[in-house]
């Protein structure tokens, strides 16, 4: 059997996944790179070792020797390009999040459903050994029926990452708790085994408001991802516009009763993600997401803290880049791309994650109004359900 042969769009910042789905021997490969920045393209040349090249997606469209596009340009682009390479045929990997609203996501599944082309959206810390760790000692039952999830996350180079390019504009983000919180909410959903109904949010811009700012149409400086500032009020060269909040809040209604709760701060001295699910026997928690970092569960008591928890599942060793999910998340969409089946990611799930994001983020700017979030039309939430099997 030949290989399935992948055409690249956007490379950027995750290039990485690029190199992750260019592997020969295992039965996929990248065909050709796209990108409308030549600079970019000669980088991702070398960085991946394939030479073929387009700067217009459209030319893949044609292209009878690519089978599949991973799409990864910026997000306020992904519903126009993954409805032509859907309507042209071409399986897609979506990397997250899948849209900037709800409208755009829903597009995008409407898109695939009337074509009956394969979509796969790349929540990629589905594979990730610290998220695989909970789900595992959820699903065993060590902490009995989950009820409530709290996740808090901080982002060290929030300021960085986030404020200094197109992040920082909402018609291109909606707002970081749909750009940059839409993995964390998908794995809430994951581990509670619902999707959010009811949304509740506060936040503010409290810290790069008011810092310098480039001009219009200026490149970022040369070592940005390299250099990071600190203390965050040193931060210079900020995008021209900058509107997204960099701290925020969410409290969250699930439709299955479970309560749960996300905080983000992006001007943390760290970065960390910490997890706390808590079931009708017991609590879990992670303690780090990388080499020899652990999953606690207490699930005996009633006790003061006990550091050292009843159980202590060591997260297994990340194996390449992201968190070790790229090599895994690869390989899933090019044996989904080549023959269907069940997958761990769900397109459902990430329309679910944008839906809850996008509400909050309306929530949040309307002084924390409580808001309902829109259900997905059953005959899309169906098919997908069925595996996009009609």
């Amino acid at each position: 059997m030949s290989n399935l042969r992948i055409g690249v769009i956007g490379l950027g910042l995750r290039t990485s996944l690029a190199v992750a789905a260019h592997q020969p021997a295992r039965g996929f490969e990248v065909a050709v790179l796209c990108d409308t920045d030549p600079a970019a393209l000669a980088k991702a040349v070398e960085r991946v070792g394939v030479s073929d090249t387009e700067s217009d997606y459209r030319k893949l469209l044609i292209r009878p020797d690519v089978d599949a596009v991973i799409i990864m340009t910026p997000d306020d682009t992904h519903e126009a390009i993954a409805v032509d390479c859907l309507r042209a045929g071409k399986a897609v990997y979506l990397e997250k999040p899948m849209a900037i609203t709800i409208e755009s996501s829903d597009a995008i599944l409407r898109a695939a459903y009337e074509t009956g082309t394969r979509l796969y959206v790349g929540h990629n810390m589905r594979h990730m050994g610290v998220v695989r760790t909970m789900r595992d000692a959820i699903a065993r039952g060590d902490i009995g029926e989950p009820k409530t999830v709290w996740v808090r996350h901080f982002v060290s180079y929030g300021g960085d990452y986030y404020f200094k390019d197109w992040h920082a504009e909402r018609d291109r983000t909606t707002g970081l708790l749909l750009q940059k919180a839409a993995h964390d909410l998908d794995v809430v959903h994951w581990l509670a085994g619902g999707f959010t109904q009811r949304v509740s949010a506060f936040g503010d811009l409290m810290v790069y408001g008011g810092l310098p700012r480039r001009q219009e149409g200026t490149p970022r400086p040369e070592g940005w991802l390299k250099e990071f500032d600190w203390p965050p009020t040193a931060r210079r060269d900020l995008n021209h516009k900058v509107e997204v909040e960099d701290v925020s809040v969410m409290n969250m209604t699930l439709d299955n009763g479970v309560i749960a709760a996300y905080q983000q701060c992006h001007f943390a001295p760290d970065y960390f993600r910490n997890y706390t699910v808590i079931g009708t026997e017991g609590r879990l928690e992670n303690f780090g997401d990388g080499p020899g970092d652990t999953v606690k569960v207490w699930n005996t008591g009633p006790t003061g803290y006990r550091g050292d928890a009843d159980i202590a599942y060591r997260v297994p060793d990340a194996v390449g880049s992201h968190g070790g999910a790229d090599g895994a998340i690869m390989a899933e969409f090019a044996r989904f791309a080549r023959g269907g089946g069940a997958t761990d990611t769900s397109p459902v799930a990430a329309r679910m994650s944008v839906a809850a994001g996008y509400m909050a983020t309306l929530s949040l700017r309307d002084g924390g109004t409580p808001l309902e979030v829109p259900p997905l039309d059953p005959e899309l939430a169906e098919y997908f359900d069925r595996g996009q099997v009609r």
